[in-house]
């Protein structure tokens, strides 16, 4: 697991890997950002890196395998993270946006307070994630598992989830809009409806 080395400016915030600053008080996150995209380029494993808030654009992170990662209040805009490994990685108030994560093994993720658009889970593992308070928009989960997998006080928007596998999955306090889930196992799963508001 990630060890998380505070800012030195004493703002509070984890430092990024290789750096004593946060992304916010880095002299240069593009820098930084180029740093930890060219590590996760030249390492098909990736293990406790730290890189909270740092902005990844059209970035090419398949078949990699991450352990103990912290991508915590990060923006990934067109990545592709197809065939990837993910254990135990924290992305929460993290944006995806035009994402694809086709065929990829995610387990005890935490997706909490994001926002997903326009992004592909298809044919995906996605145990134990915790989706908490995120917003889905035009996004596909079709023939995936998210066994065990949290949903809770989520709005999603026109989104698939067809053919999937959702026992335990929690959609608690869920608003949903246009949602499909066609094929999916719908009785395995706990849905408790929010209004919209």
């Amino acid at each position: 697991m990630f060890i998380i080395s505070p800012c030195i400016t004493g703002c509070g915030r984890p430092a990024i890997t290789g750096s004593k600053l946060c992304a916010i008080h880095s002299i240069n996150p593009e820098i930084e950002t180029a740093r930890i995209i060219e590590y996760i380029q030249e390492n098909e494993t990736i293990k406790d890196l730290n890189a909270p808030g740092l902005h990844f654009e059209q970035k090419d992170f398949s078949n990699r395998q991450f352990y103990g990662c912290n991508f915590k209040g990060a923006s990934f805009y067109g990545c592709n993270f197809n065939n990837a490994l993910m254990r135990m990685v924290f992305m929460d108030r993290a944006d995806f946006v035009d994402c694809n994560f086709t065929n990829s093994d995610l387990y005890f993720l935490s997706f909490a307070g994001s926002r997903i658009q326009n992004t592909v889970f298809d044919k995906c593992e996605l145990v134990d994630i915790n989706y908490d308070g995120t917003l889905i928009v035009d996004s596909s989960f079709t023939d995936s598992n998210l066994y065990n997998s949290r949903f809770i006080d989520t709005d999603i928007r026109t989104s698939n989830f067809i053919d999937c596998n959702l026992s335990k999955v929690y959609f608690v306090k869920s608003r949903q809009m246009e949602v499909v889930f066609k094929k999916s196992n719908t009785g395995e799963a706990i849905f408790k409806f929010a209004e919209w508001g």
